[in-house]
């Protein structure tokens, strides 16, 4: 056989094992969650438990169009073993007086995830079940399916509990059952609302009944809720059940959907089988190792965050009308859209460090269509079709975006593209555009600032309350606004055009920053210079981007003393705190009520996406690889706890730095293997 036909090894099996022993500690699996995505931006999640215990969780969560965006459907499926007469409970919901109803901490003997399935194993009187979920890539759907792989034939009773509400809505605001029901042979629907496909419901293979009998369930509490001061109380109703005999020959799948029927004829291996395939063929893609578990798992924790615009349909049919695509990036799960800084910032990682680049060219052109007054948008609001614009950075964020992008694959024709866009882009940041973005003439630097807004990524903000506002100058934005500047020069080169005017507008920037930045005392960078009350000398991490973008605007000889007192000050396990200790206002713990974590959000708080510029600046000053790699040793364990097989938004600024806000956050998982991409030993020459 010759060479090229040799076939390559398989890829290693890319599981997460969660250990469980009988009866063991119930709280600690209730503060683990999984997740399965489907491409839209749609989910269905829970504990390991299989008790919700945030209003955010929910079995079927799709993402309908606008104005609807994600809807939590079904936020429950109660199901039963009887055998014998023994009922056996394997999930329920725990009430408002702390009662748990459920079974499995008797019956539950192992849970992992394979492939971004989450799988558990159960051991019920002599019978051993296996349950599994998925979602179909590109479909509001999802299956529940149950194995048994040893003992008698059992009786399986499946309930959904039924509600109509956006994920992040009060509790209060839920449209209720009962919801108009019809059963035609095996198929069920409702109707929920005007506007919307009716939910489709089956078992696959069609089997089984459905008995109508409704059942109120009081007092379903959310821990997570309560604990943080908000509204954690509501009944949950349900139509009826499915009831099937589960055999060793026949596993049985649970089925809701808002795609047509034609779309639900498959069987629930089919769905799996193909499912893995796309993922492999995805991390069998890029520069990477594919031995190695950690950049596997990474990389399949990155796909969860491409997705097509679920609820903005319109924009599937203007990219399909010039010809390209419509992809954009959820931020986190389970309360962010897309953000334009965001999508930025995780772009390489998502994208680039996965071999993905026809669906990075796709979210570039993507976001490139909404540029608007100079501008890309900070976001889009649940549901809605048109994005907000109060964000100094994101902009600055898309020429980094493009630049990296440029660089993997020579794509000119997309530079070529995008060029008009980008040029008009620097005329508005030069003439001044909204929110008080604009250059300052004598300094060449960037100010920004409108009452009410928070325009850099620390906008945490309570009803009138800025947390921190920090208009004037802010010292990331001038790395970025520089890198941005130097970007323009070198692409006008690359074009045939004359880049003296950037030329020397990036001299007259580099000038200014280093005279106006530099904290002589601290041996640091001011934060935000010409701001409300002066010059802001807090120790904060921002100034970590004025080293490591292509273009770093810091003078040299000043990077050594601006990275020893971030890593004495800042640098965590799991990246850099927000603000360092000390400071007045520093909040070691993310936690409580609304205002109190917005307090927190950006004064102490430790965020992971840092990590990756951290390291890139740590190498350009010559720090060792290898001692680079290990400021990235926490992240290993860290993908068996909190949301499995993926990256926390936050951690607490303190010991033992516990994860706080959404369990996937799509900065966090891109620069992390980024980093961990960076940090590879060079290739011997």
């Amino acid at each position: 056989m010759s060479q090229d036909m040799v076939e390559s090894p398989p890829l290693p099996e890319p599981v997460i094992n969660l250990p469980w022993e009988q009866n063991g500690d119930v709280n600690a699996f209730l503060c683990r969650e999984w997740l399965v995505t489907n491409g839209l931006g749609g989910y269905s999640s829970s504990t390991v438990m299989q008790i919700a215990t945030r209003r955010y969780h929910g079995i079927f969560v799709p993402d309908l169009p606008s104005p609807r965006g994600r809807t939590v459907i079904i936020p429950r499926l109660d199901e039963e073993l009887d055998i014998g007469g023994t009922i056996v409970r394997l999930s329920g919901a725990e009430h408002a007086d702390g009662r748990l109803d459920t079974n499995i901490t008797e019956h539950l003997t192992a849970f992992y995830r394979k492939w971004q399935t989450p799988i558990w194993r159960f051991s019920c009187h002599g019978r051993e079940v296996i349950k599994r979920v998925i979602m179909p890539y590109g479909q509001n759907t999802v299956y529940m399916q149950y194995r048994l792989e040893a003992g008698d034939p059992v009786t399986l009773r499946l309930r959904p509990f039924m509600t109509f509400r956006m994920p992040d809505a009060p509790l209060s605001e839920a449209r209720k059952p009962p919801f108009l029901l019809t059963m035609i042979r095996e198929r069920y629907e409702m109707p929920l609302c005007e506007g919307v496909s009716p939910l489709k419901l089956c078992l696959r293979p069609q089997a089984g009944a459905f008995v109508a009998d409704t059942c109120i369930s009081r007092d379903v509490s959310y821990r997570v809720d309560r604990d943080r001061g908000s509204p954690h109380v509501e009944d949950l109703e349900s139509p009826g059940y499915f009831t099937v005999q589960l055999d060793r020959e026949h596993p049985v799948s649970f089925v809701a959907s808002m795609e047509p029927w034609e779309n639900l004829q498959y069987d629930a291996d089919a769905i799996f089988a193909a499912e893995q395939a796309r993922l492999q063929k995805l991390v069998s893609q890029g520069d990477r190792v594919h031995d190695d578990r950690l950049e596997t798992l990474l990389a399949l924790a990155a796909d969860q965050f491409i997705v097509f615009p679920g609820s903005r349909m319109e924009e599937h049919a203007l990219a399909q009308a010039s010809g390209d695509e419509a992809r954009t990036v959820i931020a986190g799960y389970y309360w962010f859209t897309d953000w334009g800084r965001d999508t930025m910032i995780s772009f390489e990682g998502l994208t680039l460090c996965t071999g993905r680049y026809r669906e990075a060219c796709a979210i570039l052109r993507t976001f490139a269509r909404y540029i608007k007054d100079g501008l890309i948008p900070n976001l889009f609001p649940e549901g809605e079709r048109t994005g907000l614009y109060h964000t100094a950075d994101a902009t600055l964020w898309f020429f980094h975006a493009l630049d990296r992008y440029y660089e993997v694959t020579g794509d000119r024709d997309t530079l070529m593209v995008l060029y008009p866009a980008l040029k008009d882009v620097m005329e508005h940041h030069l003439k001044g555009t909204r929110f008080g973005i604009g250059i300052d003439t004598k300094d060449g630097l960037l100010k920004a600032g409108a009452p009410g807004y928070a325009l850099t990524w620390m906008d945490a903000k309570v009803e009138d309350w800025v947390v921190t506002p920090r208009r004037g100058k802010p010292v990331e934005i001038q790395g970025l606004w520089y890198n941005a500047v130097r970007l323009m020069g070198q692409w006008a080169d690359d074009l045939g055009e004359r880049s003296d005017r950037w030329d020397e507008l990036a001299k007259q920037i580099e000038h200014s920053f280093n005279n106006r930045f530099w904290y002589e005392s601290g041996g640091y960078l001011y934060d935000v210079v010409d701001g409300e009350t002066g010059d802001d000398p807090n120790l904060r991490p921002n100034q970590i981007l004025t080293m490591s973008l292509r273009y770093p605007v810091l003078q040299k000889d000043r990077w050594a003393p601006v990275l020893a007192v971030m890593r004495d000050k800042l640098l965590t396990p799991f990246g850099l705190r927000s603000l360092a200790p000390g400071n007045r206002d520093y909040k070691p713990m993310y936690f409580g009520d609304l205002r109190a974590r917005d307090a927190a959000y950006h004064q102490g708080t430790v965020w992971a996406w840092l990590i990756g510029h951290f390291i890139d600046a740590s190498l350009k000053a010559g720090v060792d690889r290898s001692e680079c790699r290990r400021l990235l040793d926490a992240f290993g364990s860290h993908l068996a706890a909190d949301g499995i097989g993926t990256v926390s938004e936050i951690f607490d600024a303190d010991p033992p730095y516990a994860p706080r806000g959404c369990i996937a956050q799509a900065w966090s998982v891109a620069e992390v293997l980024r980093a961990y991409q960076a940090t590879k030993d060079e290739p011997a020459r």
